[in-house]
């Protein structure tokens, strides 16, 4: 088990798979990536910088796409609170699965390019 493994195992089981879920889907489209505990949470580097972090709260996940994900998504993540590198997905909402995926495919060209 390694330290992504062991940081989503530390949460309840419902809190686990949506940590899971996003995890999964940064692997899928960025398989490249190199896996990292930064700053206490998951974090992704690409071509030696930082592509997206996530980590769970009791309320909510913090999903952060660096200031350009937010930016680029700012309408559509206009139901969720926002500051200038995160968002929070509250875990009484069901997670944006395709948006979280348009975002990592967003960054994942801004780091390729």
């Amino acid at each position: 088990m390694n330290e992504a493994d062991e940081y989503i195992k530390s949460f309840p089981a419902e809190v686990q798979e949506r940590l899971t879920e996003i995890r999964n889907i940064i692997h899928e489209l960025a398989p490249q990536a190199t896996e990292r505990i930064c700053m206490r949470m998951p974090t992704y580097d690409l071509n030696g910088k930082w592509l997206v972090h996530f980590a769970g709260f009791k309320n909510h996940i913090g999903f952060y796409p660096q200031p350009e994900g937010i930016e680029a998504f700012k309408e559509k993540l206009s139901g969720y609170k926002t500051s200038k590198g995160t968002v929070q997905f509250p875990h009484n909402k069901p997670l944006p699965t395709d948006l979280i995926r348009e975002i990592v495919r967003f960054r994942v060209d801004q780091q390729i390019k």
